[in-house]
């Protein structure tokens, strides 16, 4: 080994851990962002369930309960459509952290008697 050569190996080892904090960091944007589509999901059925449980009451009533779910799990209600005892709405959840202003996660779910399922 000439002196030339002393702490290639050093400046190898940063470089090889900086691109691995960089794997990691993507992988855990890419993580954060599939847990907030999953959990956009999960609070639009829980609104239409809920609107579809006060779809009787009245379109608004319906839209308040559904409006009330999604604020309890820190998402909020774009629409919310009924068509008789049938509830159609469409949330958005913003991600945690930076994530959060690159944009956000929306779902639609649909929710009513079982009778009235689409085919």
């Amino acid at each position: 080994m000439t002196r030339d050569d002393c702490g290639a190996g050093a400046v190898l080892v940063l470089g090889l851990a900086a691109l691995l904090a960089l794997v990691a960091a993507t992988a855990a944007a890419l993580t954060a962002v599939g847990v907030a589509r999953q959990r956009a999901a999960a609070v639009a059925d829980l609104a239409a369930l809920a609107a579809a449980q006060h779809a009787l009451d009245g379109p608004a009533v319906a839209c308040g309960w559904a409006g009330r779910t999604t604020a309890v799990d820190a998402g909020r209600l774009l629409r919310c459509r009924l068509d008789g005892d049938v509830a159609e709405v469409w949330v958005e959840i913003r991600p945690p952290g930076p994530l959060g202003r690159l944009g956000t996660a929306t779902s639609r779910a649909r929710a009513g008697p079982a009778s009235r399922a689409p085919r």
